[in-house]
């Protein structure tokens, strides 16, 4: 199964058009990120919808940010991208009136459903500042790795 990477690939461009003096096209995004700029065009239309970034059309335009990178969360960028599936895994579907399907249905779609909170509030509590921040202070890898960190194991 094809793992979903937009999440990464769109925080990559987001932290390049904050270091632009101007705004970026599609086609230089999607260099940049190894992809076409229909796709590029779809993932930040999704993006501008949010607030998140701003287009402008013709001569010198391109995608800039709306608003400053602090105020930007990853769940912001998640939510933005229709909150992607996290796990392959799910439910049983079938209509089974077997109490031992259900149990097994109801302890999976719970500890999803505690997997998605726990993500979901790790992702608010990080900015895109944040990681802008470690990049430059040379930590790229350490957003999210505070005190807390230690329950993600």
């Amino acid at each position: 199964m094809r793992q979903d990477s937009r999440l990464p690939r769109v925080l990559h461009a987001l932290l390049h058009l904050e270091q632009m003096q101007k705004p970026a096209t599609s086609e230089l995004i999607a260099q940049m990120l190894g992809t076409n700029a229909s796709v590029v065009r779809r993932t930040m239309g999704g993006l501008r919808e949010a607030g998140i970034v701003v287009s402008v059309k013709g001569h010198g335009g391109g995608w800039s940010l709306a608003r400053p990178l602090a105020e930007i969360s990853l769940l912001d960028i998640y939510q933005a991208l229709d909150a992607p599936t996290l796990f392959a895994i799910g439910t049983d579907d079938g209509q089974s009136t077997c109490l031992l399907a259900r149990a097994a249905n109801d302890a999976t779609a719970n500890a999803l459903l505690k997997a998605q909170h726990h993500f979901q509030a790790h992702l608010r509590r990080i900015s895109v500042a944040d990681l802008a921040s470690n990049v430059e202070q040379g930590t790229p890898g350490q957003a999210g790795s505070g005190p807390d960190a230690a329950e993600w194991g």
